[in-house]
């Protein structure tokens, strides 16, 4: 039969196929230890799929169980660790209302170079810290990385000057470069595609009660009457909570869904069985550098280089200049402090109503949930530019509003976390996208010129151009997404002319890339 008598077969035909009993037992009985690469742990795998060697196999009442269990055990330690990541960059901004710039003699643009200088170490060590991780226990890589920020953060306490807090900076910037890229390994590992949103939402929402707690911190530690300036309190104290997290860590995240401690031998295999569905590849402890190479030449990648750039010009200002723009709408520094745990707190109802809406919305409308929530930091910008200088309390409640786009970028790093295959692929692209963040956080803080303070003009045009221009990137994807589909469904379609069916079992646990596997499909 031609192969033109297959293009109009649709993917859930061929899901049909290619998911039937009989297939799915031929791929679990044929799979052998060296296409199972899942660094060391072939036996474990391979169990789960004869144990488990269809879908249907599974029981939905044990799978809950088992998800209820991974989100108590995983989430809150990520979220945890989200808060002190968050608070850690605000620490600048808070020492700025306690007389850091005094103290140090900070002159002209100093200040914004210290806002700027940390992403550097960052963007330097970005995609190589990614490549280690690979080679290394991902919790205990990300553990020690935590614990070097705290220790760092307390160094800069000892600060005399600006190249000292320059260098600490830069050397902070480095260790904290593979947090994100860190936490969406865990939830790659570990969630469907389709839980996965909510579950980088539900660690997510801690960067906001970082914000409502570096108020809280600052406000108390402002209050501090010691033989130090306050803004040397504040890097102590966040530093030493940094570090002791970074201890917990060590001990409470997972290496491998093979030796996560305190779940049966049953549990652990379901919990491999379960991701059969995603295609996105296993764990790895080596490195693939033909993935490395694909990741370089898809042009998706620089798509998310791009997004992550453009969404984090915004946020690049926000986390350094917050306070001096609350501040130069009229208040102390103390209020200013406590004005940072409403935004805060708009921040978490932000990402959970991202996370709510993406539940229940149609399958596929994460691209449009993310252009959704780009709308009201939008109007917030525009308000904030366009209201009179003496609108104080309604400026405020604008610049509140620029918070939703936060609620946004969790939609953009589900995309990556699902529609990526191959581990050193993964690695890659999850790594570029916090390049093109670095960058973004480099910029951004030089549009907040000194002499346009208390208003800061040029800052908020740049939020508000950037958030646009990132309402625009959604459709980008949505429509990238679409066509890279319809060539899958070609694809398949000519696979199955040709009499080459693939079980999911067979795809499953090799490590294959999204481009390789003819099971993937995109989500958008």
């Amino acid at each position: 039969m031609a192969d033109g008598a297959f293009t109009e077969k649709s993917a859930d035909e061929f899901y049909e196929i290619r998911t039937s009993s009989d297939l799915e037992h031929k791929a679990a009985y044929t799979i052998d230890g060296k296409d199972i690469h899942v660094a060391g742990h072939e036996e474990i795998y391979r169990e789960a799929i004869e144990r488990y060697p269809t879908d249907d196999a599974i029981d939905r009442t044990a799978e809950k169980r088992l998800v209820r269990k991974l989100d108590f055990r995983i989430i809150p330690v990520l979220g945890v660790c989200y808060f002190f990541y968050y608070v850690d960059k605000t620490t600048l901004s808070y020492a700025a209302i306690y007389g850091i710039k005094e103290d140090l003699n900070l002159k002209g643009d100093d200040y914004s170079w210290l806002s700027s200088i940390f992403y550097f170490g960052w963007l330097a060590w970005a995609i190589p810290s990614n490549l280690i991780m690979q080679r290394l226990p991902p919790a205990w890589y990300l553990a020690f990385n935590i614990f070097m920020w705290g220790a760092l953060l307390m160094c800069e306490a000892a600060s005399k000057g600006f190249d000292a807090l320059a260098a600490l900076r830069v050397l902070s910037g480095a260790f904290e470069a593979i947090a994100d890229p860190a936490f969406m390994l865990f939830i790659s590992m570990y969630y469907r595609r389709e839980e996965q949103p909510s579950r980088i939402s539900a660690y997510y929402l801690w960067n906001g009660v970082g914000v409502a707690g570096g108020g809280l911190i600052g406000y108390g530690i402002g209050n501090i009457d010691g033989a130090l300036a306050s803004w040397r309190y504040e890097f102590l104290i966040v530093g030493a909570f940094c570090a002791a997290w970074g201890i917990v860590m060590w001990f409470a995240l997972p290496n491998s869904p093979a030796t996560f401690t305190h779940f049966t031998r049953e549990e652990k295999l379901l919990m491999i069985a379960r991701m059969r569905v995603n295609q996105t590849g296993v764990e790895q402890n080596h490195i693939n550098w033909n993935q490395v190479r694909e990741a370089f030449t898809d042009y998706k990648t620089y798509l998310f280089l791009f997004l992550g750039f453009i969404a984090n010009v915004p946020n690049g200002g926000i986390s350094n200049f917050s306070t001096l723009v609350i501040q130069g709408l009229g208040y102390g520094q103390l209020v200013t402090s406590l004005l940072g745990i409403p935004q805060g707190t708009l921040i978490v109802i932000w990402i959970v109503l991202g996370a709510v809406a993406n539940h229940y919305a149609p399958k596929n409308y994460r691209t449009i949930v993310g252009a959704a929530f780009m709308l009201p930091t939008i109007a917030g910008g525009l308000g904030f530019l366009l209201a009179p200088d003496d609108a104080y309390v309604g400026r405020l409640i604008c610049y509140y509003l620029t918070g939703s786009y936060q609620a946004s970028f969790i939609m953009t790093l589900s995309l990556i976390t699902s529609n990526v295959g191959g581990q050193s692929k993964k690695m890659i692209v999850s790594g570029i996208i916090w390049f093109g963040a670095c960058i973004g956080n480099i910029a951004s803080p030089f549009f907040y010129k000194a002499d346009q303070a208390p208003k800061y003009t040029e800052g908020i045009g740049s939020l508000l151009a950037a958030n646009i221009i990132e309402l625009l990137m959604f459709g980008v994807f949505r429509y990238v997404f679409i066509w890279e589909n319809k060539r899958k469904e070609k694809q398949r379609a000519a696979i199955y002319a040709a009499g080459e069916v693939h079980a999911l079992n067979e795809t499953a646990f090799k490590d294959l890339t999204d481009k390789q596997n003819p099971n993937f499909t995109y989500v958008y």
